[in-house]
């Protein structure tokens, strides 16, 4: 591809947009009035076209001026300063001897590290989730991993097949609620006390099945009641907002699947439970109500 194309109306910034700290950055400066027009184009989109090799527009920051000619590296976030207002200073002082090559050595060190920031940064990067749902998705994200062990601790202790049966089909849809969650919370987002609430979540499967199968039922009907409420709560939070159609479908599905969890369980208890059992049952529920709350902070 040629390193030059027809002449343009204005400056092109081109950029990675698949990379979480180019887009924080670009974010900055398309957020400054430029004193002319500047063009940003996202080089990761698969059908832009591009004035040269896709491969070597993502490995570093391009900019076309006016002219077509392309300038990389400190040359181009010297070009694009000199644009910005507030950041001219900051080209004129880049500008002064010897300063580009000490930038261009500092660029080439920072490209020599950026796989591992972007890794961190990833890790941190949730842009499918408003910032005052987060703590709502790290509480989900630890109740559905508690949820999971519970259903293990449940299909390893029980000897009933059919108790073993109904925690394995419920444990795969809670596995399949944890994964999807994952997919939209990024690691460094979740609780750091996930091995506790695998723990928790084990013994509140596991002990009501060393006494039978309607000690099991009252324990996921009192769980799954109070999880309805939670993700009910959570559903109403973002009500009326545009952008958030993912998050809501998501948090639906799995409300209605805990839903049929709660209302399975009550259909399959012989009789109400007694004092003890319901004793328990309140333990669980107010266990689950304190585990949300310290999620959503750690």
């Amino acid at each position: 591809m040629p390193e030059t194309a027809p002449a343009q109306s204005c400056m092109t910034v081109l950029y990675d947009g698949d990379c979480p700290l180019c887009r924080r950055e670009i974010a900055v400066y398309q957020g400054l009035a430029a004193r002319e027009p500047v063009r940003w184009v996202d080089v990761s989109a698969p059908d832009t076209a591009l004035p040269d090799e896709r491969s070597t527009l993502l490995a570093r920051f391009h900019v076309q001026r006016e002219d077509g000619s392309l300038l990389s590296g400190a040359e181009a976030f010297l070009a694009l300063w000199a644009r910005l207002p507030g950041w001219r200073w900051l080209a004129f002082l880049g500008r002064l001897p010897g300063a580009p090559w000490l930038m261009e050595r500092a660029y080439v060190g920072f490209l020599r590290v950026r796989p591992a920031m972007q890794r961190v940064a990833r890790g941190l990067d949730a842009p499918a989730v408003p910032d005052d749902m987060l703590a709502e998705l790290r509480s989900d994200h630890a109740g559905e991993t508690g949820a999971v062990w519970i259903y293990r601790g449940i299909a390893l202790v029980t000897r009933d097949a059919e108790l073993k049966t109904f925690a394995l089909r419920h444990g795969a849809t809670e596995e399949d609620h944890l994964r999807r969650v994952c997919e939209v919370l990024p690691w460094a987002r979740r609780s750091w006390l996930l091995p506790a609430w695998r723990v928790a979540g084990f013994l509140t499967g596991a002990l009501p099945a060393l006494v039978g199968p309607r000690a099991v039922h009252a324990t996921i009907a009192s769980v799954e009641t109070f999880v309805d409420h939670h993700y009910q709560q959570q559903i109403d939070r973002i009500e009326g907002r545009t952008g958030v159609d993912a998050l809501r479908a998501l948090l639906m599905e799995c409300q209605a699947d805990e839903v049929a969890h709660r209302d399975e369980a009550l259909a399959l208890q012989t009789r109400p439970p007694g004092a003890l059992l319901r004793a328990w049952c309140a333990v669980v529920g107010s266990g689950s109500a304190q585990a949300v709350k310290l999620a959503r902070l750690i």
